[in-house]
């Protein structure tokens, strides 16, 4: 009799739930019907702001997956395919800007996460949306068209930084002992500062003088280290030490990357991420299409997998 009484009081209590979450749902669906006919732009935020907690949740999930089948089938991050190691980008051990990028992401996410539960609770998350979208607001909860305001305005501090990076290239190749291939990447400085776009070839040819002093990596002047970091959107304020391990790591990850989207097949990647592969390497791709991200993609690709 007391089991029979226990499951009745279970079902019971699952039915009252079930009762409860079809009503908040109900009035949910009523409230944003109400927003979409009356605030059309703030239901934009509202939407975006719903897929972003939903996006943010299933990233954080499949991260957690992706961590198990390594640990259970004991695999290193090199040795999955491109997707996942690009899921994994942003928490792999060694790439510690990315890591606390995430982790400041999750934490970010909670208060505004926790705003949000009463349903009507949401103006006020919308009202953040709407005011300090990039100060208070992770990219989840970004809207279309801020994604790409933001990504240009990212850009726009790269390209500052690229400037710096030739002109410490240029300066350090003064100090190369082969003349011919000094004159050579001099020239190729020359023809990038004037708007000009070396073939890969040419890049390819003057690659054995980035193997030692002065442009191997643990030789570079502390400046162009700098300039480098803040190419890849790497804070430059710290010791040259761990400037250039930061450096190094974030490469070889790229390089790592590289040889799996090869073995994938730049066919198989969708627009998505394709602009986000040329983004994460360099070019700014918002305002590209496919075809334009492909091509240039292979010939990183062509130039990429040929170094060591």
């Amino acid at each position: 009799r007391s089991s029979v009484c226990y499951h009745s009081t279970k079902a019971g209590s699952r039915s009252i739930l079930a009762a409860l979450v079809s009503k908040a749902k109900h009035i949910n669906g009523r409230y944003e019907r109400f927003l979409e006919r009356t605030f059309p732009r703030f239901y934009v935020l509202y939407a975006t702001f719903t897929k972003g907690v939903q996006a943010l949740f299933l990233e954080v999930k499949e991260i957690r997956k992706i961590k198990s089948k390594m640990s259970r089938q004991r695999l290193s991050v090199q040795q999955l395919p491109y997707r996942e190691m690009e899921r994994l980008r942003q928490v792999r051990c060694g790439a510690w800007d990315a890591f606390w990028q995430f982790r400041r992401d999750v934490i970010k996410a909670i208060p505004i996460g926790v705003i949000a539960i009463p349903p009507f609770a949401n103006f006020l998350v919308i009202v953040l949306m709407y005011f300090f979208p990039r100060q208070l607001l992770i990219r989840y909860f970004w809207t279309p068209n801020q994604q790409v305001e933001f990504l240009d305005a990212y850009d726009a501090i790269r390209r500052h930084s690229y400037l710096d990076v030739v002109e410490s290239l240029a300066l350090a190749a003064r100090s190369l002992p082969e003349p011919q291939l000094q004159k050579r990447l001099q020239e190729l400085c020359a023809e990038v500062q004037r708007g000009s776009q070396p073939r890969v070839a040419e890049l390819y040819a003057v690659r054995s003088l980035f193997s030692g002093s002065p442009l191997g990596l643990n030789k570079l002047r502390v400046s162009h280290v700098k300039a480098l970091s803040q190419v890849l959107f790497l804070t430059p304020h710290l010791p040259a030490f761990f400037l250039r391990h930061r450096l190094r790591s974030h490469v070889l990850e790229i390089r790592h990357l590289d040889r799996a989207m090869l073995r994938l097949g730049l066919g198989q990647l969708s627009e998505e991420e394709l602009k986000a592969a040329c983004y994460l390497r360099g070019l700014n791709s918002t305002h590209l299409g496919m075809s334009e991200c492909r091509a240039w993609l292979e010939q990183w690709l062509g130039l990429s997998c040929k170094l060591q």
